[in-house]
């Protein structure tokens, strides 16, 4: 069986001008349109490198944050799930996902009630995680664990400490016993049974990385969590994504991946 971070497919949004303008928990300035875009093509070109047949959409200007597709929906050879983000200005981007979707997946289910937002759901090998957080309410978690038990999967709901934006800005699973996981979301113990690769205080923000195929993407600012992977064994592609995560984004959020059969 292929594992969980085995994929052949991927949809991703070319970034609008409106971009840098997106939602930001800690403030700070715009970042710089050229550098998001060259930021986004590089990410782009990576997917492309690890084996993956791209699905790239048109830019939605009216929609900051729609680069970020997994927040609105997820994948799975199964099928898919629009979901309903957990901030205001993002609740409709899922709309404008479904007939790309509807052309791709047999099945695509729409989360019943409550919000949810893919950044707040880590697969793992033997059950789907998600995160509450302010994005993720309990409503819209118990309602994505049933979705996702009509397509096979078994989800469990945990907490996570009151300053994680998203359950993967603080974690991601880098192999099938690994996880790198911020200190402070590790104590939690929702990570129990899984080894856990600490993300060093001071590169809390390099806990978001992708593991595609037999590669783990991470930025190139973090040289710490860049040398804890590579002394763990990884193949590790470090790319620079400062401008994108200055508008709160990581490398998961960036894409809707899958292995279609």
């Amino acid at each position: 069986m292929p594992s969980v971070y085995e994929f052949n497919r991927a949809i991703l949004r070319r970034p609008g001008s409106s971009v840098v303008k997106g939602l930001r928990a800690g403030g700070g300035p715009d970042p710089v349109l050229e550098d998001v875009l060259a930021e986004h093509a590089g990410y782009e070109r990576a997917l492309a490198d690890a084996g993956l047949t791209l699905t790239v959409l048109d830019p939605l200007e009216e929609f900051p944050d729609a680069i970020f597709v997994e927040d609105p929906a997820l994948v799975f050879p199964e099928g898919a799930i629009l979901l309903k983000p957990g901030a205001p200005s993002r609740e409709a981007e899922g709309q404008y996902l479904r007939s790309t979707l509807n052309a791709l997946f047999d099945q695509v289910l729409d989360l019943p009630a409550g919000h949810a937002d893919g950044g707040d759901v880590l697969v793992l090998p033997d059950k789907v995680l998600i995160g509450l957080s302010a994005r993720t309410d309990r409503e819209g978690a118990d309602a994505l664990a049933a979705l996702l038990a009509r397509l096979g999967y078994k989800a469990e709901v945990a907490a996570t400490p009151a300053e994680v934006l998203h359950l993967k800005t603080a974690s991601s699973l880098v192999d099938e016993e690994t996880v790198l996981s911020t200190r402070a979301l590790a104590a939690t113990g929702i990570f129990d049974g899984y080894r856990v690769i600490e993300v060093p205080a001071e590169e809390e923000g390099g806990a978001n990385v992708l593991r595609v195929n037999d590669r783990v993407i991470a930025g190139a600012g973090h040289r710490r969590v860049l040398d804890l992977l590579d002394g763990h064994g990884l193949k590790v592609v470090a790319l620079p994504n400062s401008a994108i995560a200055a508008i709160d984004a990581g490398f998961t959020c960036m894409s809707l991946r899958w292995r279609a059969g």
